[in-house]
C-alpha cells in the first residue's frame, strides 16, 4: 500500500491534529464519518474485531492508515480473503492448528501451510506469494531485537506487522537410544548429523549454540539435508542420521530423544491487512484453542502465554 495517501501528506501522530496532516488516529465519530457508517454500527464491528480499532482509556481510537488498508480490501469482494497461505518455518502444532481450521472451512475458504525455512519464507512473503511467514531467529531473549532486524531486509516489511504464536524450545532431535552429555559430543566426534538448509532458523540457532561452545558447524559430520523440522525428524526416526537441529516438539512427534539448548521466539510476519481478516483471526483463535493447548502439552516445549500479541518493528 502506498504511504502517502490521498492528502499527499504524511499522518501526524495519534492524538496530534496538525494544520498541513491528517491525525494518524481517528475517533469513533471521525471514523464513522470516514467509512459513511453510523457510529452503532462501527463499534459493533470495532468490538469483534472486524475493523482495525484500539481501545484505551475507554475511548475507541482508529489507526487511518489501517483504516484505508481494511476498506481496500474489503473491496476484493471476498476474493482474497477466503484463502491463508502461511509459509517459512516448520512447526507440528501450526501444522496441526492449519488442518483443523482447514477441515473446518471445506469448500468456503483455503487455508495452506507450506514450510520452506524462515528466510526463503520471508523472500515468498516480500513478493507477495505468501500470507503469513511462520520465523525464529535466535534465543528469545533477543527475538525482539533479531526478528526485527531480520524483517528490515526486505522493503515490503513496512508494511508489515509481526505476531507471536508461541515460545518453543530449541535443540537437537536425537535417535532413539542416544544418550549424549552436550553439544560438544555431537560437535566433536562422529555423529551423523541431518542438517537444515542455509536460511532456517533451527540451523542459526545450533550454529550460535556451536560458535559459542567454540565449534562450528563444519565441525559436524553431515550426511543428510533436511528442509523442514519434520523432514528432519524423520531422517532421525529412521536412523539415516544420528541427530539433527530442531526443536522438542518435532522430537516428540516422532518418538526421539532430545538435547535441549534454549528457548527461542516463534513469530508470524503478514501484512498488516491481513492482520484483520476474520481467517487469519480464526487461525489465532484455533491456536490457543483447547485442542491446540492438549496438544502443545503433550509434545511439550511450547508456552502459548504470549499468543497473539502484536510486537513493534522499531
Amino acid at each position: 500500500m502506498a504511504e502517502a495517501r490521498s492528502t499527499g501528506t504524511p499522518a501526524a501522530p495519534c492524538g496530534q491534529a496538525a494544520d498541513t496532516a491528517p491525525a494518524a488516529c481517528l475517533t469513533a465519530r471521525e471514523a464513522a464519518a470516514f467509512l459513511q457508517l453510523n457510529e452503532k454500527k462501527l463499534y459493533e464491528l470495532a468490538k469483534r474485531r472486524d475493523i482495525p480499532a484500539a481501545r484505551i482509556g475507554g475511548k475507541w481510537l482508529f489507526p487511518r492508515a489501517l483504516l484505508e488498508d481494511w476498506l481496500l480490501e474489503q473491496a476484493h469482494g471476498g476474493a482474497l480473503t477466503d484463502r491463508l497461505l502461511i509459509t517459512g518455518s516448520d512447526d507440528p502444532l501450526l501444522a496441526a492448528t492449519t488442518a483443523a481450521l482447514a477441515q473446518g472451512l471445506g469448500a468456503e475458504g483455503l487455508v495452506a501451510y507450506s514450510p520452506t525455512g524462515t528466510l526463503t519464507g520471508l523472500e515468498l512473503l516480500a513478493r507477495r506469494r505468501a500470507n503469513a511467514c511462520a520465523l525464529h531467529w535466535g534465543g528469545v531473549e533477543h527475538s525482539a531485537q533479531q526478528h526485527a532486524l531480520l524483517l528490515r531486509r526486505f522493503g515490503a516489511s513496512r508494511q508489515w506487522a509481526l505476531v507471536r504464536l508461541a515460545l518453543r524450545e530449541q535443540g537437537v532431535i536425537l535417535r532413539r537410544g542416544l544418550a549424549v552429555d552436550g553439544l560438544e559430543t555431537l560437535a566433536a566426534f562422529d555423529y551423523r548429523w541431518a542438517m537444515r538448509q542455509a536460511g532456517a532458523g533451527s540451523r542459526h540457532f545450533l550454529e550460535s549454540a556451536l560458535a559459542s561452545r567454540g565449534f562450528a558447524a563444519t565441525d559436524c559430520s553431515v550426511v543428510a539435508e533436511a528442509y523442514s523440522e519434520r523432514e528432519a525428524a524423520a531422517l532421525v526416526a529412521r536412523e539415516d542420521a544420528d541427530c539433527a537441529p530442531g526443536t522438542r516438539a518435532a522430537a516428540a512427534e516422532f518418538g526421539l530423544g532430545f538435547l535441549p539448548l534454549g528457548w527461542e521466539a516463534f513469530d508470524l510476519a503478514l501484512p498488516r491487512e491481513i492482520l484483520f481478516r476474520r481467517l487469519f483471526q480464526d487461525l489465532l483463535a484455533a491456536h490457543g484453542d483447547a485442542r491446540s493447548q492438549t496438544l502443545a502439552r503433550r509434545l511439550g516445549g511450547y508456552d502459548l502465554s504470549p499468543l497473539g500479541r502484536v510486537l513493534g518493528l522499531d
